[in-house]
């Protein structure tokens, strides 16, 4: 009955009504009693039990990427909170909608050194734009909810810590405050759809009509503004080009785009960023300023929902802040079309030449898999749906350059804390969302291995994902770092092997395993093709370098210094960067 509710019930009830339909979690003695709150109501959430909190809350902020709803993750008293932040930081980051649960001590004991005695709420303070500690179970309702509203509306992270006793405390016997008048709070959500005022969409049209060479640069935050954005793209004849967490915005066979930008893109966005007279920013906040035109070259527009994102990366002369989607819808209705297509069409000339060479340069020549090649075969796999999570390093430059992104096909991963041991989170949460559709994880060695446990949540919950790990026994995007931001030798960035397939069958997860261009394909077949969780060990030639695809002259003299100072292996690299692509990237 309502009378006999508790604080945990009250806080599950809330957590409910907000839309939380998945918790991902670990239980721990700080928290009991809210495991058995969510025990109890099993019809309409469930919990999902990782090896790690820090899955829990990667999974809760890639839960709210593929969905579009809130995430949910929970943590006992002390360390088990202080496990979730990194997962926490990649939501705040990337603008995902979390609520975080955590225990705290006994409400009398807290702040007295009790055991696990952390102070979670002041810990929270950065990575969470609302942080509380619940006082009494009188208290959860309004506190949940507003954490699960702030949450919401400014697609962020909240984080509300309760008291072990609180848990249990019955809310009949918590005297509310004379001024706490009990469900007064309310459940209603309603996500903005903000439009730009008419003056600034006055001015971004009076730049946009002016632009001669336009391009585009979306984000994330264009992804569901597709048929608008490529509208606006054809009526000003500009190339789109794409920040990585924006990759499955526009297939990478449509003729409007060039692909990514970056350590990790095309060479034809990047030379559309060098001749370009104006730029629109989509729903983007990409970091590396490097790449973007240079100061005074191109004039700017920025459409992003956060007003605090506006000129953030580059000197925008109009910002327009609303929804991507019907702020785009304004723009086109209203541009003119620009009759002069040359600067696309030499965009697009550029964008055959750079697949060309990609094409080319999947086989070396050495024996070895390359890993463009384990990219390009993933891709030509995946089906027309899937839905792909990558990790951080050296594997998401490949899987983003030779993977190309289809019409109905997810991307997703972390994009600006770009944390490593993302993938496997990123891809249980995927499956568990969308069951019935092709789900793909796309790692690295480094990045297994730091949440390797995560396997055993695949094969507890059945869960049907492929996991491809890219196999170079280095952490390789830290090694040509090393060698090409600051000239010096690789160091310690060498990993002691690892038998994943071996490890995944200690698990019960199929596995197979591939080493040569022969084997690759095959391995992937047998795998994709299993009713069930299966891993790829695919092992990589170590030496094929992650470049910028075009050359920037000071990376490329620190690389030959590197090199020249005693890298290890510095004859197989020398040779390796003699090879299609990097000699045309070096170019």
């Amino acid at each position: 009955m309502a009378s006999e509710r508790n604080g945990s019930d009250v806080l599950v009830d809330c957590l409910i009504a907000w839309g939380v339909d998945t918790i991902f979690g670990l239980p721990g003695d700080g928290i009991n009693g809210v495991m058995e709150a969510i025990r109890k109501r099993g019809s309409s959430l469930r919990f999902i039990q990782v090896r790690h909190e820090e899955s829990a809350a990667l999974a809760a902020c890639a839960h709210s990427k593929w969905t579009g709803r809130i995430g949910c993750c929970l943590a006992t008293t002390g360390p088990g909170g202080v496990h979730l932040l990194n997962g926490l930081y990649d939501a705040k980051f990337d603008k995902a909608a979390v609520i975080a649960i955590t225990g705290l001590p006994y409400h009398d004991l807290i702040d007295t050194f009790t055991q696990q005695d952390v102070d979670l709420p002041r810990l929270f303070s950065d990575v969470a734009a609302y942080s509380t500690r619940i006082m009494s179970a009188a208290h959860v309702e309004n506190a949940v909810s507003l954490a699960c509203r702030i949450a919401c509306s400014q697609h962020t992270v909240a984080h509300v810590a309760i008291p072990t006793d609180v848990q249990e405390e019955k809310l009949e016997g918590a005297e509310p405050s004379m001024r706490n008048v009990q469900h007064h709070v309310s459940f209603a959500h309603q996500e903005s759809e903000r439009l730009p005022e008419e003056p600034e969409i006055a001015r971004a049209l009076e730049v946009l009509n002016r632009g001669k060479r336009v391009a585009i640069l979306a984000g994330h935050g264009a992804l569901d503004a597709r048929d608008e954005l490529i509208a606006v793209a054809e009526l000003l004849g500009a190339p789109i080009v794409k920040a990585l967490l924006g990759k499955a915005v526009v297939p990478d066979d449509h003729p409007l785009t060039t692909g990514g930008i970056g350590l990790l893109g095309t060479r034809p966005s990047q030379q559309a960023f060098e001749e370009c007279d104006t730029l629109l920013i989509v729903g983007s906040t990409f970091p590396y300023v490097e790449y973007y035109p240079k100061p005074g070259q191109a004039r700017g527009v920025q459409i992003d929902r956060d007003p605090t994102r506006i000129g953030l990366r580059f000197p925008v002369e109009v910002g327009l802040v609303g929804n991507a989607r019907r702020t785009l819808q304004v723009l086109a209705a209203r541009l003119k079309a620009h009759a002069d297509r040359s600067f696309l069409e030499r965009a697009q000339a550029r964008m055959r030449d750079w697949n060309a060479l990609l094409d080319r340069s999947l086989v070396n020549g050495t024996g070895r898999l390359t890993p463009g090649q384990l990219a390009h075969d993933v891709g030509q796999r995946l089906r027309d749906d899937a839905l792909v999570a990558w990790d951080s390093g050296h594997n998401t430059g490949v899987l983003a350059r030779y993977a190309p992104a289809r019409e109905k096909q997810a991307f997703a991963g972390s994009g600006l804390l770009a944390t490593m041991a993302c993938s496997l989170p990123y891809a249980i949460a995927a499956a568990l969302a969308f069951p019935g559709r092709q789900v793909v994880a796309f790692t690295g060695d480094g990045g297994l291995s730091m949440l390797l446990g995560e396997l055993a949540t695949i094969v507890r919950y059945r869960l049907p994902i492929k996991i491809v790990v890219m196999k170079n026994n280095s952490l390789g995007q830290i090694k040509w770092e090393q060698l090409m931001f600051l000239g010096n030798p690789e160091y310690e960035c060498d990993l002691t092997p690892i038998d994943f397939a071996q490890v995944a069958r200690g698990f019960g997860i199929a596995a197979f395993s591939a080493a040569s261009p022969d084997d690759c394909g095959p391995a992937l077949d047998a795998a994709f093709a299993h009713d069930g969780p299966a891993l790829v060990e695919a092992s990589v030639d170590p030496f094929e370098p992650l470049l910028p695809a075009k050359r920037i002259e000071k990376f490329a003299k620190n690389l030959e210094h590197a090199l020249e100072e005693g890298t290890a292996d510095a004859a197989a690299i020398r040779a390796a960067l003699a090879r299609e692509p990097s000699r045309t990237q070096l170019m």
